[in-house]
C-alpha cells in the first residue's frame, strides 16, 4: 500500500523535550488517530510536519519528498487552530476568501459546503452559527483544495454529543472517498469509532503505531454466569485457558491467554456439569488497551 507519509526519528525539544525521537508512517486511504492526553505531543508534531514548527532532528517525507514543500502543502487540508473566519460575512463569502488564498476555483464552494451538510445555509452568517456547524464550515475550509490528506487536530473539542456524532459521520464520510485522514484527539473512544490505525503518544514518545485492532495482544475476555460461579471459577482454573479471573456484579469475567471460541467453551463447561445462563467473548475496549500500555512503559 502507498505510504503518503514516513516520520522518522523525529524530535522537538523547547525548555523540555515536547516530542521524543517518534517514528511512524501512514498509508494512503486510512484514518489514522495521533492519541494522547494534552500536552504529549500531538499539536506539535502536526506543527512540525506541516513546517510550521522547526523540528530540533529527524525528518519526514511526505509522498516520497522530503519535507513540507509548497507542493506538497497543496495536497493536504488542515485544522490546527479553532477555525478563524469573519463573523458577519456568510459562509460563502467566508470560503470564497479562503479559495482566493489557496488559488482555487469558487466552484469548489458548493460541492464542499454540500459535503459538511451545509449548503443551506451558506447565505447566513458566520457568528449565527452554532459550534458544531462553524467546525463543519472548517473542515470544509480544509477540503476547499480537494487535498489527498486532511489533518484534524481536536475536532470535537467544545462539541455537544450531537456535534461529536456530527464530525465522527463526517470524517467517515469523506474517509470513504479515499482521502487519507490523521486526526489528533486525547479522546479515547473517539478514536476507537473513527480510526483504522492509531499513534499513541505519552510525554513526546510514541507508545505504539499500529492498527486499533492490534494495540495489545489481548484476545478479550469472556462474561459468563451460572447458577454456582463458585463451581464455574473452578472448572476455568483447570482449563489453563484464562490469564485472569475474577467476579464482577455476579459475572465471572475470565480473561482470555490461551484463544477457544465460545461454542466450545460452553461445550466444555456442560461437560463438566455446568450450565451457563449468560456466555459473551467480548473484546477489550481501546481505553482499557490503551491504559495497560501506558502502564507498561
Amino acid at each position: 500500500m502507498e505510504k503518503v507519509l514516513v516520520v522518522k526519528n523525529l524530535t522537538k525539544k523547547f525548555k523540555r523535550v515536547a516530542v521524543n525521537q517518534i517514528s511512524f508512517e501512514v498509508q494512503k486511504g486510512n484514518v489514522y488517530g495521533l492519541l494522547g492526553p494534552n500536552g504529549s505531543g500531538k499539536s506539535t508534531t502536526f506543527g512540525m510536519l506541516l513546517s510550521t514548527i522547526n523540528p530540533t532532528s529527524g525528518e519526514w517525507y511526505w509522498f516520497g519528498e522530503k519535507g513540507t514543500t509548497p507542493k506538497t502543502l497543496k495536497k493536504i487540508g488542515a485544522i490546527i487552530e479553532q477555525p478563524n473566519f469573519y463573523p458577519y460575512l456568510s459562509a460563502e463569502k467566508n470560503l470564497k476568501i479562503v479559495a482566493k488564498i489557496k488559488g482555487i476555483s469558487y466552484s469548489r464552494i458548493d460541492e464542499v459546503l454540500t459535503i459538511v451538510g451545509l449548503l443551506e445555509r451558506k447565505k447566513d452568517a458566520f457568528k449565527t452559527y452554532s459550534l458544531g456547524m462553524k467546525q463543519r464550515l472548517a473542515i470544509a475550509s480544509a477540503m476547499i483544495n480537494n487535498p489527498q490528506v486532511l489533518i484534524l487536530d481536536e475536532p470535537t473539542n467544545g462539541l455537544d454529543p450531537e456535534g461529536i456524532i456530527q464530525i465522527r459521520e463526517l470524517i467517515a464520510q469523506i474517509a470513504q472517498k479515499g482521502t487519507t485522514i490523521i486526526v489528533a484527539s486525547h479522546l479515547l473512544d473517539e478514536i476507537e469509532k473513527v480510526c483504522s490505525h492509531v499513534i499513541v503518544l505519552k510525554n513526546g514518545n510514541a507508545l505504539y503505531c499500529g492498527s486499533v485492532e492490534g494495540m495489545t495482544s489481548s484476545m478479550g475476555y469472556f462474561e459468563l454466569k451460572c447458577e454456582n460461579n463458585d463451581a464455574l471459577i473452578n472448572a476455568l482454573q483447570t482449563m489453563n485457558l484464562f490469564k485472569k479471573i475474577h467476579i464482577q456484579n455476579e459475572v465471572v469475567i475470565a480473561t482470555i491467554e490461551n484463544d477457544i471460541a465460545a461454542a466450545e467453551l460452553n461445550k466444555k463447561l456442560a461437560q463438566s456439569g455446568i450450565y451457563l445462563s449468560m456466555l459473551q467473548k467480548k473484546k477489550e475496549s481501546l481505553e482499557s488497551q490503551f491504559l495497560e500500555l501506558v502502564k507498561k512503559q
